[in-house]
This record gives structure tokens, sequence and C-alpha cells, in this order.
């Protein structure tokens, strides 16, 4: 069901609008944007920039998943089904509070097995928190590995699998592939609707000396298992619930629409879509919605295994120098910029873009201001959510813009962006989100 949302007023872009009515390049679609949301370009848009689905890929569901209330009781079960006698669980300190560590504990000891409990594990993990990891895995002799909570946890998790099964540092790891040995069984159960990192087999490591963030992925570090509770997300804080929303829509949105995106990564963007902006607003309204939660869970899963497939753009290009600068929370930085990027790659993705609007309850696909809706749209959800709108309110230093734009062009996911990256239009998209 779609939810009415009341207009608010357009943020200033603050880019080069100067160039815009002199360009020999405006296309048909490029025009029918708003005044007010045109973006210059430096390079000629032609019909071959538009993006296109492609029916070639390689594709398998490497995860089994268990979907469902109460479904963590079939922890222990699955860890005998997968081999299991020695089990580590990476967790944190905020879930062990919660209580659904010995939930945990109890449906694996249940089953006969052992468990031992890491949850020294920080919110953005880097390869120090890895290494801690791997010497409580080393030091109980586990043989099964569990990831229970947000996708730090899963990541870190999934980050130690790669040193203990293949030896030397997580760094070696950067890149895709370069794990050579079998790794261990794992299960990952998010306790939070954002990442989908249970459905990935990459683990998002920062390194911790230059903070910058490292994916290392390889198609033997997927879960064997993803257990999706909705009930474990009913202890998430609303500030959590909030950043992790945000993530989990920017993924459907933006795999969605990526030049890597295929026939297998447009069914989840846009399954994980649908049921994402029906759930959004409803776990705002009200905090006991079980129905919601367990589509906002879904959803998120669903979303992270688009990624598999095609990757992300433009948005997490930018959001991952503010959060290395400024500890800036990465579901605050993708709230912030996702707006603005859409509108930046509407000319080159509009007809995309119009599906997703139309699926939100917004307008037809082919509505000439479907770029413009579905970017108020977002913004509106991140205010429902109570997350800030601006850099300059995230108190972002607008001084070291340029530098920002530079890493922000040289990110992986930018690669994947269907219009092309480069630091000057970054450093734009930066001054477009600076103020209202």
């Amino acid at each position: 069901m779609a939810v009415a949302l009341r207009p608010t007023p357009h943020r200033k872009l603050g880019l080069r609008h100067d160039l815009i009515d002199q360009s020999p390049w405006l296309t048909d679609e490029f025009i029918s944007i708003p005044p007010a949301r045109r973006i210059a370009v430096s390079t000629p848009l032609s019909s071959t920039s538009v993006v296109t689905e492609s029916l070639s890929f390689d594709f398998s569901l490497a995860t089994r998943i268990v979907s469902g209330p109460g479904t963590i009781n079939r922890l222990g079960e699955l860890v005998s089904a997968y081999g299991g006698s020695r089990v580590l669980i990476v967790t944190d300190k905020g879930l062990s509070a919660a209580g659904h560590d010995r939930r945990a504990v109890e449906s694996i000891e249940a089953a006969g097995h052992v468990a031992f409990i890491h949850d020294d594990v920080s919110p953005n993990p880097t390869t120090d928190d890895v290494e801690r990891a791997v010497t409580a895995a080393r030091n109980h002799e586990i043989d099964f590995l569990v990831g229970l909570g947000g996708g730090s946890s899963m990541d870190c998790a999934k980050g130690a699998n790669f040193v203990l099964s293949n030896g030397g540092r997580m760094e070696d790891y950067w890149g895709v592939g370069k794990a050579t040995k079998p790794m261990l069984p794992m299960i990952a159960i998010p306790t939070t609707a954002g990442t989908g990192s249970e459905a990935q087999s990459f683990a998002l490591i920062a390194n911790a000396q230059t903070h910058m963030k490292m994916a290392c992925g390889d198609k033997k570090a997927a879960a064997r298992v993803a257990i999706l509770d909705p009930e474990l997300t009913m202890t998430m804080p609303r500030s959590v619930a909030a950043v992790t929303a945000v993530d989990a829509l920017s993924h459907a949105l933006e795999t969605f629409v990526t030049t890597k995106r295929n026939a297998a990564s447009s069914l989840f963007s846009q399954q994980a879509w649908k049921l994402l902006t029906n759930g959004f607003p409803r776990i705002f309204q009200d905090e006991a919605d079980l129905e919601a939660r367990h589509q906002m869970l879904l959803g998120a899963h669903w979303a992270g295994a688009a990624i598999e497939q095609s990757m992300l753009g433009a948005t997490h290009a930018l959001a991952n120098p503010l959060s290395a600068h400024f500890n800036t929370v990465h579901g605050v930085a993708i709230g912030i910029m996702l707006p603005h990027v859409i509108r930046f790659n509407g000319p080159v993705a509009g007809k995309l873009y119009g599906q997703l609007a139309e699926w939100a309850g917004l307008c037809d696909a082919d509505h000439p201001t479907a770029v413009d809706q579905l970017a108020t749209y977002v913004s509106e959800l991140v205010a429902m959510a109570g997350l800030p709108g601006t850099l300059e309110a995230e108190g972002v230093e607008r001084s070291l813009f340029p530098t920002l734009a530079k890493e922000a062009a040289q990110q992986w996911t930018g690669s994947f962006n269907p219009r092309e990256v480069q630091p000057e239009l970054m450093q734009e998209l930066y001054e477009s989100a600076w103020t209202e």
C-alpha cells in the first residue's frame, strides 16, 4: 500500500546552472526535468548512455533462506545439518544485552553442540576486529561460524573466515576471488533490516590505519544459511531502525539502475523495493508491527541478493568518504546523498526510476516529473525516519569537498553507476547536499 507523503520544498542543487541553457547536448528526457533539478553535464548524453538490462548472467543462490518469526530456534538443527560441533557466535555487546545470543546458544546446545560467544565487534568493523575474532576462533578450535547482529557482526564473521581458513591478513583478500582454500560453514542471522550482508559473499572491512573500507569477496564466503527472524529486529532502537531502513532502501534503488544490472538482479531489486516501501512507513508508525518488520527484513535480504549481481552506485561512493573523514553513520550519509544522486542519474536512468516511482504509488512510470517525484519521496522517507537531510546539519566541513569528491570518484561502487562519476561532478553533488 502506498503512503501519501506531503510535498516539501525542493532543495537547492547548487550546481552550474549557467551551463545548462547553453549546452548542445540536452536531450528531451533531460529537458523534461524541472529547471531547479537540471544538472550540468560536461559530456554528451547519447542514447547509448541509457541503462539496459542484460540477459546474460551467471547466477545461483549460494545461501539457503529460513524465514519467519521464531526461526532462530532452528539454529541448532541447522548447525547439525551442515556438520558443525564447535560454534563461534560473532556478535556485539548490544545484542548480548538484548539476550539474542543466549537464544542462539540455547538452540545450539540443545542440538548437542558447543557454542562460544565473541562480542567484541565495532559498529564499523576494521582489520583489528577481524584479528580479534580470528584469535577467539583459534583459541576455541571452532569448526563453524555464526554471524549474529547487523552488517558489522556478519561482515566481521565473514572476514574472520577468510583469515582463519586461508591465512594471511584481511588486506590480502581485498577484491574478488582471492581465497584459494575452502572456508568454514557459516550461518548469518541479521537482527537489523539494512545491509543484507547475510545474502552476500562480500565482507566490508575497514583498514584500521586508513579507515577506508575494503570489499573482500569470494563465493566461498557466502553463508550456508540465512535465518530471517523478524522477532529479533523488535529490539532495535529507533535510531538503528532508521539508518538501516534507509540503507536497505538505497540498496533496492541503486541495484535497479546500475550498469551491471541484469534480469536476475532486477527481480530481487523490484521485490525488495515493493516490500521496503510498504514496510518503511509502518515501522515508524507502529514499532510493534511484526508484519512490517518482516517485510523490511525480507526486503533488505532481497536487496542484498541484488547487490551480489548488480553492485551499487554513486550514493555509496559518496557516502564512504563521509564515514571515513567525519565518522558519519553510513545510513545517515546515504539518506543525505541518495535524492541528489537520483536527480543526477535521471538523464540516463529516468525510465527505470519511473518504474520505481510507479511501484511506490507516486505516478505513472512515464510521467515527466517521475524522477523528481521519486527523489522527493526518498527525502520524505528519510525525514520520516528522523534523519538529517543536509551535510551542513551533519557537521561536514565544506572545505573538504574537493578531497571527498576525489575519493568518491575512486570508490569501486562508483564504477557501476549508470552515469560516469568524475571528481568535479562528485563535488557538485556534495555541494547540492550541503544545505536546503
